[in-house]
């Protein structure tokens, strides 16, 4: 094929004249993956490795509790408030964190007072995710500083947590774990089975307003790493994928871990060597995390249902 036919091939796809879809596409898989100075990088993503470490520890205990109460939903409607308390905090020129983990704190609160069953809890995140998305682009819009700065609370950046972040980073999520810590049997119990819970005297409102803010401020973690629009990621996939494989109370929370973990470490390895943002590598390893143990769970099921059946064979066969 000529130059001439290629050029009209490439402007016909929207490409600047000379352009070939070939050197477009190898543009394109350069700013995914580029490895070529990555050893001297590594160097300068330490704090966020730590952090990631961190957040999978978080992140993988605090989803355990999400997906037995059914709070995805909830995860989501407290980081577009997260997200529009870090806005601010950009806006007023003061700690991103600080500003990420007040906004997180209140809807968080919030939900945890006004949402005791699920239908109100659900109406009221309704109302509180836009409310602070708005919030959130009114604060960015004001913002006069770069537009990373402001992408990245959305999107989330590899170098966001510096030596002074870290420090309380790592004060929060000890807070956390801490609180689970303490909560995590009479939590469970009132998790799995609330009416009976509440018969024999567990606090069941308290556990879950306590809990709330605990999820909110894993919610403020993640938002420095993976930015407000997919915390969903570290916070319920990981813990989603180890209940396809285990129903253990002990091995759930370990392959939750393993896997949040695995996916914000893998994915700031990942994104070294590129030039997007960080999101699109964690929430990619999580969710292959999450096919691969929806595939043996679905495998295991079906063996087990086959020898259901095998021995039900044969009993009819003993009886006949």
């Amino acid at each position: 094929m000529s130059t001439a036919v290629l050029s009209v091939s490439a402007l016909a796809a929207g490409l600047p004249a000379g352009v070939l879809p070939a050197e477009v596409a190898d543009d394109w898989w350069t700013r995914i993956f580029d490895f070529s100075d990555y050893g001297s990088l590594i160097a300068l993503v330490q704090n966020s490795l730590i952090a990631g470490v961190v957040l999978g520890l978080v992140g993988g205990l605090v989803g355990v509790f999400v997906m037995q109460r059914d709070l995805a939903f909830a995860v989501h409607g407290i980081s577009e408030l997260s997200f529009a308390g870090a806005a601010a905090a950009l806006l007023l020129s003061i700690d991103v964190m600080l500003g990420a983990v007040l906004g997180s704190v209140v809807a968080a609160v919030v939900i945890g007072l006004l949402g005791t069953r699920a239908r109100d809890r659900n109406s009221i995140i309704g109302v509180l995710m836009p409310f602070g998305l708005g919030l959130g682009v009114l604060f960015l819009a004001l913002y006069p500083g770069r537009a990373a700065n402001k992408f990245g609370l959305l999107t989330g950046q590899i170098v966001a947590v510096d030596s002074t972040r870290l420090s309380l980073f790592l004060v929060i999520a000890a807070v956390i774990v801490a609180g689970l810590v303490v909560i995590w049997r009479p939590l469970t119990f009132a998790s799995v089975d609330p009416d009976v819970a509440a018969a024999r005297g567990v606090p069941t409102r308290a556990l879950g307003i306590g809990f709330m803010l605990l999820l909110g401020l894993a919610v403020a973690l993640a938002v420095q790493v993976v930015g407000a629009l997919l915390v969903l990621s570290l916070l319920i996939t990981p813990a989603a994928a180890a209940t396809r494989v285990s129903a253990s109370p002990v091995v759930v929370p370990l392959l939750s871990v393993a896997f949040a973990v695995t996916s914000a470490v893998g994915g700031i390895l990942l994104a070294l060597g590129g030039s997007v943002p960080i999101s699109p590598y964690v929430t990619t390893v999580s969710f292959v995390i999450y096919v691969v143990c929806r595939i043996v769970g679905n495998a295991r099921t079906r063996r087990g249902w086959a020898r259901r059946v095998a021995v039900a064979s044969a009993a009819e066969a003993s009886t006949a």
